[in-house]
Parts: structure tokens; C-alpha cells; sequence
């Protein structure tokens, strides 16, 4: 995820209206920021979401409480990342605020489109956005935009520069590899005009090869890890943090997704999506997400979902063994193996107290049961 004033940049490239703003870096003095005109907007910078709740947005009606706003920013965790970087911008006077993102979208086998007609901090408590499928970007259609937007957005004119944007941010993701483009809010000022208050930016960090842009942002990742998700990294695994208490380590983003969506219909939370498919049947590949969800203190039970046609499922069951001799962590495990040679994993795992299940299910409920005794 791109640093606001980062995807602000990125937008005003493409000819999208951003407001203008200074970016205050950690260490410098509130002195060195040019500002026009008071007031202003004083913003975090992090990559972590929910900021406006938290705080993260300050406003600052001259240079003694602009100093005071950034005394506070920098030293003030948001998600638990301290920010580095200050966006200082022009306190906007908005008439109305609106929702407008792109993203990829399996249903939509490409980018979709959503709209809604009141945006802002509470977007998610509102009703679900509109949603255009697009597909592949050059399948764009005004009309067919326009047809989704009419349902719910009565201002012919606001429509008709929303159907223009829109087109305007499939084109962008599609030539810069972003899987998200959001805009929240996309404002309306005084005179008319629409202007983009909040960016977020999120591009494909597996398209590195070709942008040095994204290549330096995925180092800039790994070196902002701790050691156990830098190690993860390193080898290739897709990790992405939530809110549960269920680690989940699994083989193939589908397996994984598999996994996590029984976990949640038995009534549990997964405390990641984290796919090991690298290198499935290597110790080495495991042992760096078992250290890391044993270093978690949010994860009480590990759960194990494999499932491998070429796989072998006795060298996984075998990783296994040789990783739980070595771990130090008593937190319980629990495992679910299928595929090739599945015959031969109760007697690898009778080797160090195991026991396979015989369907996600049952293994996703045994999971939920032990995450609940140990909360």
C-alpha cells in the first residue's frame, strides 16, 4: 500500500485534481513546511487503514498549532506503525463527499468499479457501493457506467465527471499494475469542481520485475518487517495480517482462501491468510511461518490446510515432524493433509503425536474448539 502523498503524486500525474500539500518528514521543523494559507490539514502518513478514527487528521489554524499537530502525529501509533512522513494540505471547504474506487475483481475477471454517493470515514457503516464489472480495461463503457450510476446518484453533472474519473483510474491501474485505486472521499468543493480529499493506492507487488518503482517499494516492505516476516518473505510466502486468533498456513491462495472461509463458517476468526506454496514440501519453507505465528501473541492454535495432486504428502508431513521437533512454542496445532500419498501421513505423524483429520471441516472445527478454550 502506497503512503497517501505517494498515491496523491501518482494521481496528479495522471490529471487527476489533488489538493496541494507539503510533505513534512520525521526530524524536520515545522518552520521548513511552506504553507499558503491557514488553515490546514495536518495527516499521518501510514499504510495502515482506519486512520481518520484514530486521530490521524489534525487541523491546524496557524504555525504554533501546526508544530503542536506534528509534536503529536509523530509520536502517535496508528495500526501500531509510527509515521515517518506528514502530509500538510490546505483545509478544504466541501459541499458534498462520495466514494469512488477500482480494483481487480475475480467476479468481474478484471477491474471493477464502485461508487457510492456519500463517502467519508463511515463509508463501511452506509449501504454496499455500486459496483460496475469491468473486465479487462478496454472494455470500459460510459453508458454502461452510466446506466449503474443513475440508480443511485441523482446529480446528472457530478455523475457525468465521476463516469469521467472512473474511466480515467481504470486506464491508470491497468498502465501502473495497481490492484486498488480508492478515492475516499472524492469531494465536491464551492465552485464545482471535483477533487480527490484521500487516496490509497495499492499496486501488484509481483509485477516488480517490470516497475523499479514497485521493486523499491517491495525492499522498502521487507526492511520495515520484523525478522520472522522478513524470513517469510525471503521465501516467497504470501502473508496478509487479520484480526483473528486462528493462524492459518496453507498451500495455494485457493487452499488458503478454502481454509480460512471454513474457519469463519465454524464460527472462529483466522488471524491470517498466509500461503506456503513456495516450496510446499520444504522445512525451510515452513519452519519461518511457524516462528512467526509462535512469535504472535494474537494466534492461539495453527491450523494446517494442504492439499497436494502433485505434492507429495508424506515430505509435508515429514517437514512437519522435523519443524515440531524443533519448535519451542506449546501452542497446539492442528493439521489437515490431503493428496498424493496421503497413506503413508498417519504413520509419519503417530512418530510425533499427530493426528491427521479427515476433512476441512472437521480440522477447521477442531481448530475453532481449541482457539475457544484457550481464549
Amino acid at each position: 500500500m502506497m503512503l497517501e502523498c505517494d498515491a496523491k503524486r501518482l494521481l496528479a500525474s495522471v490529471g487527476v485534481a489533488v489538493p496541494a500539500g507539503a510533505v513534512w518528514r520525521k526530524g524536520e521543523s515545522a518552520a521548513s513546511i511552506e504553507v499558503a494559507t491557514y488553515p490546514v490539514a495536518v495527516k499521518a502518513q501510514v499504510r495502515s487503514g482506519g486512520r481518520g478514527k484514530q486521530g490521524g487528521v489534525v487541523k491546524a489554524a496557524d504555525a504554533a498549532e501546526l508544530a503542536a499537530a506534528g509534536k503529536k502525529l509523530f509520536a502517535t501509533e496508528f495500526g501500531g506503525e509510527l509515521p515517518e512522513v506528514l502530509l500538510v494540505e490546505a483545509w478544504l471547504a466541501i459541499e458534498r463527499e462520495a466514494y469512488l474506487s477500482v480494483a481487480v475483481d475475480g467476479r468481474a475477471e478484471g477491474y471493477v468499479v464502485l461508487y457510492s454517493p456519500a463517502g467519508g470515514i463511515d463509508i463501511e457503516d452506509g449501504a454496499p457501493p455500486a459496483r460496475y464489472p469491468v473486465g479487462a480495461p478496454w472494455n470500459f463503457r460510459v453508458h454502461a457506467l452510466r446506466a449503474v450510476l443513475e440508480k443511485v446518484e441523482p446529480d446528472y453533472q457530478w455523475r457525468e465527471k465521476v463516469i469521467a474519473l472512473a474511466q480515467r483510474l481504470v486506464r491508470t491501474a491497468a498502465a501502473q499494475d495497481c490492484t486498488t485505486i480508492e478515492i475516499n472521499p472524492l469531494v465536491k468543493l464551492a465552485d464545482g469542481s471535483i477533487i480527490a480529499a484521500d487516496a490509497k493506492i495499492a499496486r501488484d507487488e509481483w509485477a516488480h520485475f517490470r516497475s523499479e518503482e514497485i521493486a523499491a517499494e517491495r525492499d522498502a516492505e521487507k526492511a520495515r518487517a520484523d525478522e520472522y516476516l522478513r524470513a517469510c518473505l525471503d521465501m516467497q510466502h504470501m502473508y496478509v495480517k487479520l484480526d483473528g486468533d486462528i493462524g492459518i498456513i496453507s498451500g495455494g491462495a485457493g487452499m488458503t482462501m478454502a481454509a480460512m472461509d471454513m474457519v469463519a463458517e465454524q464460527g472462529g476468526r483466522p488471524a491470517c491468510f498466509l500461503d506456503c506454496s513456495p516450496g510446499p514440501t520444504s522445512t525451510r519453507g515452513y519452519r519461518p511461518a511457524f516462528a512467526m505465528l509462535d512469535a504472535d501473541p494474537a494466534v492461539k492454535v495453527i491450523f494446517v490446510s494442504v492439499f497436494g495432486g502433485g505434492t507429495q504428502m508424506q515430505r509435508v508431513a515429514n517437514s512437519m515432524k522435523e519443524v515440531m521437533a524443533e519448535r519451542k512454542s506449546k501452542k497446539p496445532v492442528v493439521y489437515r493433509l490431503d493428496g498424493t500419498n496421503i497413506d503413508q501421513v498417519p504413520g509419519i505423524f503417530a512418530q510425533f503425536g499427530a493426528h491427521n483429520h479427515a476433512s476441512l471441516e472437521e480440522a477447521a472445527a477442531a481448530a475453532v474448539k481449541l482457539a475457544g478454550a484457550r481464549a
